[in-house]
């Protein structure tokens, strides 16, 4: 028979891997409905597969929450069908700097005690740094110096789809019995 110390590791990582099969599956899902809502912008989207890389900033460590970042690319374009084709650099380009961007921005900002900026304004920087790295890779690879007249739709609109997302995000972490379940264990 185990021990209770050697269950504990065992455990605990079922937990995390528990957690990161449903953030992913989170993440296709709200991937699926992005989908099928209408794009009058190419490569526009809600962002609603962001909330799961948010989420798993409270539920995750930094590495898990990279590998899901990674998991996530990979469901979006398996979805859309871009999976082998050459947009799947605007999505690596456009996820790995807003997820990367908003898991700096978490650790220095917002963990602990110190929330020195809201969801709202981390889904703001998100936003904002997937509509750069996309647009990064629009000027390198297709438009050139042609960038700079998509530019200010795509940062206009990353804007309010940051705000909307934001709004949702920071309400759903403060009242979601679930998610209080999920980081404190409950009610204090």
């Amino acid at each position: 028979m185990k021990s209770a110390e050697k269950q504990k590791p065992s455990q605990n990582h079922d937990l995390i891997q528990k957690k990161l099969i449903f953030l992913t599956a989170l993440c296709l899902f709200f991937s699926a409905v992005e989908f099928a809502i209408p794009k009058p912008i190419p490569f526009l989207r809600l962002g609603l597969a962001n909330i799961p890389i948010i989420l798993s900033f409270f539920l995750l460590s930094p590495v898990y929450s990279i590998l899901l970042i990674v998991l996530k690319i990979f469901v979006q374009n398996l979805i859309s069908g871009t999976l082998f084709s050459y947009t799947i650099l605007f999505s690596i380009a456009g996820s790995f700097a807003s997820g990367l961007g908003m898991l700096a921005l978490y650790s220095v900002l917002y963990k602990g005690r110190r929330q020195l900026i809201s969801l709202i304004g981390l889904c703001l920087a998100g936003a904002l740094l997937n509509s750069l790295g996309q647009l990064a890779v629009s000027y390198f690879l297709m438009f050139g110096q042609n960038t700079k007249y998509i530019a200010p739709v795509f940062l206009c609109l990353s804007l309010a789809t940051g705000l909307l997302l934001g709004i949702f995000t920071e309400y759903f972490v403060r009242h979601s019995k679930w998610f209080d379940l999920a980081v404190n264990g409950g009610p204090k």
